[in-house]
């Protein structure tokens, strides 16, 4: 036995170096293999969305700024120049995050009540908190509320920012529920611009079940152009054209009535007759907006003022609400109807 002794030690040592070097291979194939399964982050993009979140820098940024990372999501940022002062890290956070930042004012004012050198005021000091926390200055201006005019709009301009507003509103200021907010985001066309808040779990507990709708319709989150406000690849490309001209086939007559006037904004419902499938081309006026849309399926022209509605199921009456920008007079046309 004591003969055997040295050889059985040494096949001992042998087997432990031949399971070490094994459990070694097993680890590094565990690796490759988990690298291999993480989606591609080069999915198909057949169009860009912009998703926005406004009035941060908040307590819950860090929250917002995780589920964005988890999901994939690189968002525009509309902060508050109040916000961002008190709590540079966090500014400095959604740039680190991948995020674009913009201006949405010093402390949320409605800046059509006040003056052109209060505005003037106002912007620069938010530009230049913002360009003093993260380093660059912003290129893109959304007013509070929605709320505008020309005066605002020039003021916007001179300091170098291009005001956006939205084609799509979650509600998740108006206390809308997770499915809800889901529901309004799947609205969305490529282009297009939608209005979130930074600080609302309901908004941040959507993001996921949003991103998986987009995914599905090959849409993917991207960057504002500052030179047309539409929604663009995230390097600042231009996708396609996201309004395609409408089906051949017969005609039928589209019917439109303001419905609803606010201060700054009013309702449209359009009547088809004469075809159960259509599509509708309608034009708005500059500055105006159109911020919601219902009953139908809509894109949009480079221009963001020509609209293509298609009938979604959903019958032959649809809607949409349009901000005013300063431009109250103006109501929207319709250009086309066409059957099939």
């Amino acid at each position: 036995m004591s003969r055997l002794f040295p050889r059985t030690a040494l096949w001992s040592r042998r087997l432990r170096a031949a399971l070490a070097v094994l459990a070694t291979a097993v680890a590094m194939c565990g690796v490759v293999l988990a690298a291999t399964s993480t989606p591609s982050s080069a999915a198909t993009c057949n169009g860009y969305v912009g998703l926005t979140f406004d009035d941060g820098p908040t307590g819950s940024t860090s929250a917002l700024l995780n589920v964005l990372r988890a999901n994939g999501v690189r968002a525009t940022m509309f902060n508050v120049g109040q916000n961002v002062q008190n709590n540079r890290s966090a500014a400095q956070a959604q740039v680190s995050a991948g995020m674009w930042v913009a201006n949405h004012s010093w402390n949320h004012a409605h800046m059509t009540s006040v003056s052109q050198a209060q505005m003037q005021s106002d912007l620069s000091q938010t530009s230049s908190a913002i360009q003093s926390a993260t380093g660059s200055r912003p290129a893109l201006f959304r007013p509070p509320y929605g709320e505008t005019n020309s005066t605002l709009q020039s003021v916007a301009s001179s300091l170098g920012m291009r005001q956006v507003l939205w084609d799509v509103d979650s509600q998740d200021w108006n206390g809308a529920s997770v499915s809800q907010i889901v529901a309004n985001a799947s609205r969305l066309q490529a282009g297009q611009v939608i209005l979130m808040h930074d600080g609302i779990q309901n908004t941040r507990d959507a993001i996921p079940q949003i991103m998986a709708n987009l995914t599905s319709r090959n849409l993917c989150p991207g960057m504002i152009s500052p030179s047309t406000g539409r929604a663009v690849a995230p390097d600042g490309t231009t996708p396609p054209p996201t309004t395609t001209p409408p089906p051949s086939g017969g005609t039928c007559t589209a019917t439109a009535a303001t419905t609803n006037v606010w201060g700054d904004r009013y309702n449209t419902s359009v009547t088809v007759s004469g075809a159960s499938t259509w599509t509708v081309v309608v034009a708005i006026t500059s500055p105006q907006r159109i911020s919601t849309v219902w009953n139908g399926t809509a894109t949009w022209d480079s221009s963001g003022t020509v609209m293509t509605m298609r009938s979604n199921g959903s019958g032959n009456t649809f809607g949409f609400t349009t901000m005013t920008n300063g431009n109250s007079s103006a109501r929207p046309q319709i250009r086309s109807c066409t059957s099939g």
